[in-house]
């Protein structure tokens, strides 16, 4: 602390100097304490203060940190969003975006509508052809075709709603999706095309280029949402937006309830089961007649799905709910050699659900342990349960299985599925039973680190200016105005706000001969990073050896502004003291907000630049 504070003494006269402080006592900047110097004076302790208060008097409102506004968990969430993804938009679920989701019984499609055949138009289940004709009307709907997989919501709920909102690199999915506590359809108006009124929302954000997603879901002490008007995003619109904000928490659920990713988790924002009615899945084959008819088509794209694929779950609230199964989720390897080559599958309920519904065979553990016998129980009960909602049609009519060995989703190949025997070795890779046959690897990525390989950022153009001292000023002060540009190119999100620079501050005597400092003179990474930093006031604090100023913004974005977009480098500007005949020297350190448990990522690269301030002299 003694030697932070003496660099304090050294670049902070000036400030105290300005705010009326002339008789200050200069302290001259060594290294490490002389022989008998006294350890942590006052005096240091008072040039170390006036040093950061001048500091954040010369360079307002642009030491922040992103989403840092709020404590409030949906604000919060909802601005760590924004500084990773961008802009959210709003849930529209009555938007000409929207898709209604098909329900299909016994190879046709249904919905409820006025029975015009009997007295009083009854509402009731009518069901028509791919050709559009209404082949009979039912009262009930115990079953589908392609009932849900969640296991939550209602297994062959009608009229749910999906939409997709596409900027650049960067995907939103909003769900509207009516079900109730049955999970049982019935003749309620609630199940018609024309009432807004449904009782799951969810958000999901996806950045197709850097794999990062992020999950949001309605409240669940509500059990009504209305999708006639638009949902604000979480955390408004952006941070000025306090009527948005203030709506958006009685929206969104604070607690993360639903486990989002342990379905949501293949690489991709989509689960892709016949129940989500893409053409690709759930049907003979993509061009047959009902396929044609009935389903959405390419909606939901198909895109690659490598294991070795970045993918990152953005949300410090949401992280720090599911740490552990995100820390524990793996992909996995068929040992059979079956069901890899086009997707990935998870120790999560992508292999151990959804998996288990694709090949038509009941989860199983060869030798489990207790837990996973509890867990193997309940997943056995759920897969009854949407078995026995599911059409003897579906059953005999060629859907189900919906994926086969070899053809895949081509159902029209006449494929035997998926064997017992290797049903048996999959299932025990999927609930992590297995070994080395089963290729495990971490399914989420680390958060990258500024300047990574290939990771696409850059700092550049670091330079110091050396400036004629501030009206008010003794003599020998200087200012010392240091510069440099940054570009966040990571996603290709121009509005990407997960970016700020630590700056590290040294001082000491120029040298005789005036050579440049060696490396090791400057301050260290370890000091930029602030690991161990001793606060001061503001954004200043001590580290080690070194004054460190953190979370610097680029130029104009002041605290609590969204961005304007750009892809370009940002530039950047700090001022900052000066002595005359003393060396200043700088270390600049890009620092990503991760938003998830691993809190901070910090670039390795070298970037120092120093200044010799030479009396009567401006270099």
């Amino acid at each position: 602390m003694r030697s932070v504070a003496l660099i304090a003494a050294v670049l902070g006269v000036a400030f105290l100097l300005l705010s009326g402080a002339v008789g200050l006592r200069h302290v001259a900047f060594v290294s490490t304490p002389q022989a008998g110097e006294r350890q942590g004076s006052d005096q240091d302790d008072l040039d170390s203060k006036s040093f950061a208060d001048a500091v954040t008097r010369w360079n307002p409102d642009i030491f922040w940190a992103p989403a840092s506004k709020s404590a409030d968990v949906v604000t919060r969430s909802g601005d760590e969003a924004r500084a990773v993804f961008g802009p959210i938009p709003d849930g529209d679920c009555d938007s000409e975006q929207m898709k209604v989701i098909p329900v299909e019984v016994d190879g046709n499609v249904v919905d409820l509508e006025p029975n015009p055949m009997k007295p009083g138009h009854p509402l009731e289940f009518e069901h028509r052809n791919e050709s559009g004709k209404v082949v009979k009307w039912t009262a009930t709907l115990p079953k589908c075709d392609k009932p849900s997989l969640t296991g939550s919501t209602t297994y062959c709920g009608l009229n749910s709603r999906v939409v997709r909102v596409v900027r650049g690199n960067v995907e939103w999915l909003f769900l509207c999706r009516k079900s109730n506590f049955s999970q049982e359809v019935s003749t309620d108006p609630y199940w018609t095309r024309s009432d807004p009124r449904f009782s799951v929302f969810g958000t999901i954000g996806f950045n197709r280029k850097s794999g990062e997603i992020v999950f949001f879901d309605g409240r669940k002490d509500r059990s009504e949402f209305d999708w006639s008007k638009p949902f604000i995003p979480p955390g408004g619109r952006n941070y000025s937006d306090e009527v948005g904000r203030a709506e958006a928490k009685k929206i969104y659920d604070p607690t993360f309830q639903i486990s989002c990713h342990a379905c949501h988790d293949n690489k991709s924002p989509y689960v892709i089961d016949p129940h989500i009615e893409q053409s690709r899945v759930g049907f003979r084959s993509a061009g047959d007649s009902r396929s044609t008819a009935f389903s959405l088509g390419d909606f939901l794209p198909d895109r690659p799905r490598l294991p070795g694929a970045p993918f990152r779950v953005v949300g410090s609230s949401y992280t720090g709910t599911y740490r552990n199964e995100l820390s524990q989720a793996r992909t996995v390897e068929d040992p059979t050699g079956n069901c890899t080559s086009c997707h990935t599958l998870t120790t999560q309920v992508t292999g151990r659900r959804f998996a288990a519904d694709a090949a038509g065979h009941e989860p199983t553990v060869t030798s489990p342990s207790w837990v996973q016998l509890l867990e193997l129980n309940e997943e056995q009960i759920v897969y009854a349960e949407i078995a026995a909602h599911r059409t003897d049609w579906a059953n005999g009519g060629g859907i189900h299985p919906w994926m086969l060995p070899g053809s895949g989703n081509d159902l029209s190949s006449g494929a035997p599925p998926l064997s017992l025997e290797d049903w048996r070795k999959l299932s025990d890779c999927l609930w992590g039973a297995g070994g080395a046959e089963c290729g495990y690897r971490p399914l989420y990525t680390r958060c990258p680190a500024p300047e990574a390989q290939d990771e696409g950022s850059l700092l550049a153009d670091a330079k110091i200016q050396v400036l004629p001292p501030p009206p008010g000023a003794e003599v020998n002060t200087r200012i010392l105005r240091v510069s440099w540009t940054f570009r966040n190119s990571y996603g290709g999100v121009p509005e990407r706000d997960d970016i700020r620079i630590n700056v590290a501050v040294g001082a000491g005597a120029i040298p005789a001969t005036g050579d440049p400092p060696q490396s090791g003179q400057y301050p260290s990474i370890e000091q930029a990073k602030g690991t161990d930093v001793e606060a001061i006031s503001g954004p200043v604090g001590s580290s080690g050896s070194s004054l460190l100023i953190q979370n610097v913004s680029f130029a104009g974005h002041t605290k609590w502004s969204d961005p304007t977009p750009s892809m370009l480098p940002r530039s950047f500007q700090i001022d900052l003291p000066g002595e005359c005949n003393r060396r200043t020297l700088i270390r600049l350190v890009p620092k990503r907000f991760c938003f998830d448990q691993s809190e901070a990522a910090f670039s390795e690269a070298d970037h120092l630049i120093y200044a010799d301030v030479q009396c009567g002299e401006l270099r």
